[in-house]
């Protein structure tokens, strides 16, 4: 649309009939030849020709067409979606969890790209980029100034393995230039296990992406080479991902011939998986941690385990995603991720919260149980028409995600305005950068966990750094509610510059609710 053209809400009125019209045919088949549903393609059709040749303002037909498609989609269920063929990249990111890169981490301070992490087995290390080095250009172009963005940086960094990319580095009052030969950078989804004392492990799942599995069984496997017998399985935060990796990490823990999970729909037969060979983990005492943000592949995982009597399930509940998403990947090379199936957990249950009352009610329903459900346990789904029996007989509910065995409220002790302030600004993250920048610190992790303090001459700094480059104004009573999360969460971004993510759990988990009532639970 170009810049003189209406906002979409203006010509949105007039696509009702073209929603209507697709709608029926998507909804019946995608790919029917059924005449009936040609016609209702050529009224489509023939609504965009005059749109496109009568309309007041100038219009750009194929976004229109895109927002059509998705508008309609939702009409059907909220979780079937249109993905763009520009953003289609992303999507396989994510599901193949890799991207061709050259391996840094970065945070945009003082108008200037700044490394805060260079992969040891990446090609950014190769080329001798360093820890609190600055990217000043890109490709011979600048990169630095108010108009540089993160989207912008990585669009420029990224690119197709075996392709280069130079950058201008600027050091310790140094100008360098690198070459860089770009290779395939993989996403860490396991990014932190480790032995929380000497029996028990953690292991952490950020999503559910095909090499996901395999980091599991590797972690595991290293853990339990360290004296592992019980293990707190974190999925909060994890939005889900691809099913078959949910499916593989719950044959870890089942025997065989255990139900994981099954599934059917309108036009696809029930389909039954259960578990096979011999698992690492089956006689390994398992608390899983769930939230409100953990869905999809997150809630098969937990339900499977769950009904099964293999572990505790203690947090939140969980978001409510049982529909099962299939893509298929038009000729223009965008996506099509529409519902194809529901799933049940062994016991039978579906966790789909409800949508019949349609999208926007949907994620009003969302956004109030991300508050709701954080402080109380929601007692009306307890009724005996969502009851189910587990394998051992306990009771558990379905109908809107997976009820926790052990309810613990949201930790608000701590936070405070401010505090929320320098979290959304990114301060914390600026300043362990610009520490580290001025302080040399040689421990290994064991040794910063021991000995690293943030002292109250160091909170001070911090504080004056916010009000100096953030313009976050000090408040002293909001500080002191928040003093001691300050520090922690200040220990923990140090660490996780220094150590990466298992360094900030670690510091995290330490006085982590959740973590915590699970320890007390084995």
């Amino acid at each position: 649309m170009s810049e003189e053209g209406p906002k979409p809400l203006y010509w949105l009125p007039l696509l009702l009939t073209a929603f209507c019209a697709f709608g029926i045919w998507i909804g019946s088949s995608l790919f029917s030849k059924n005449q009936s549903e040609n016609k209702n393609l050529q009224k489509l059709e023939q609504i965009f020709q005059v749109l496109d040749q009568q309309y007041v303002d100038q219009i750009n037909t194929e976004e229109i067409f895109e927002q059509t498609i998705t508008e309609m989609l939702h009409k059907l269920d909220p979780h079937s979606n249109y993905i763009s063929a520009k953003n289609l990249k992303f999507l396989d990111e994510q599901t193949n969890a890799a991207f061709g890169g050259i391996g840094i981490r970065f945070l945009l301070f003082r108008d200037t790209i700044c490394i805060t992490h260079v992969n040891a087995l990446a090609p950014a290390f190769n080329a001798g980029l360093k820890r609190g080095d600055r990217i000043i250009t890109i490709d011979g172009k600048p990169s630095t100034g108010k108009s540089i963005t993160s989207e912008k940086v990585m669009k420029r960094l990224k690119g197709t393995p075996n392709s280069s990319v130079q950058v201008g580095i600027y050091r310790k009052g140094k100008k360098l230039k690198k070459t860089i030969i770009r290779n395939t950078i993989p996403i860490a989804t396991v990014p932190c296990f480790y032995m929380i004392n000497k029996e028990t492990g953690y292991i952490q799942i950020s999503q559910f992406s095909l090499p996901t599995a395999e980091e599991f069984h590797n972690a595991a496997v290293r853990l339990q080479a360290k004296g592992m017998k019980k293990l707190v399985l974190d999925l909060r935060g994890n939005g889900g991902g691809t099913m078959d990796a949910a499916i593989q990490i719950a044959d870890e823990f089942l025997p065989n011939g255990f139900l994981i999970l099954s599934s059917k729909g309108y036009h696809s037969k029930e389909q039954k998986h259960y578990a096979t060979t011999e698992g690492v983990l089956e006689k390994t005492k398992t608390v899983v941690l769930i939230d409100a943000q953990s869905a999809s592949a997150s809630e098969i995982l937990a339900g499977a385990l769950q009904d099964n009597d293999r572990a505790k399930i203690i947090g939140r509940r969980s978001y409510g995603k049982g529909l099962i998403q299939q893509d298929k990947r038009l000729k223009d090379g965008s996506n099509l991720r529409i519902t194809v199936a529901r799933y049940y957990t062994p016991s039978g249950r579906s966790i789909q919260r409800p949508y019949e009352k349609g999208y926007d009610a949907y994620k009003a329903e969302e956004r109030k149980a991300f508050t709701d459900a954080y402080f109380e346990l929601d007692s009306s789904l307890f009724v005996d028409s969502l009851k189910y029996k587990t394998r051992n007989g306990r009771t558990v509910y379905g109908g809107g995600g997976i009820m926790p065995d052990i309810f613990v409220a949201g930790d608000t002790s701590g936070t405070s305005l401010y505090l929320s302030e320098l979290q959304w600004n990114g301060v914390f993250n600026a300043f362990a950068f610009d520490y580290l920048n001025q302080h040399e610190i040689n421990y290994n992790l064991q040794e910063f966990l021991n000995k690293f303090i943030v002292t109250d001459e160091l909170i001070n700094r911090f504080t004056a750094f916010a009000s100096k480059e953030f313009k976050i104004a000090f408040q002293q009573k909001e500080f002191q509610h928040s003093k001691e999360n300050t520090k922690r969460l200040l220990k923990a971004e140090i660490a996780r510059h220094l150590f990466l993510e298992n360094g900030y759990y670690q510091v995290i988990n330490n006085t982590d609710t959740d973590v915590q009532r699970a320890l007390k639970s084995f």
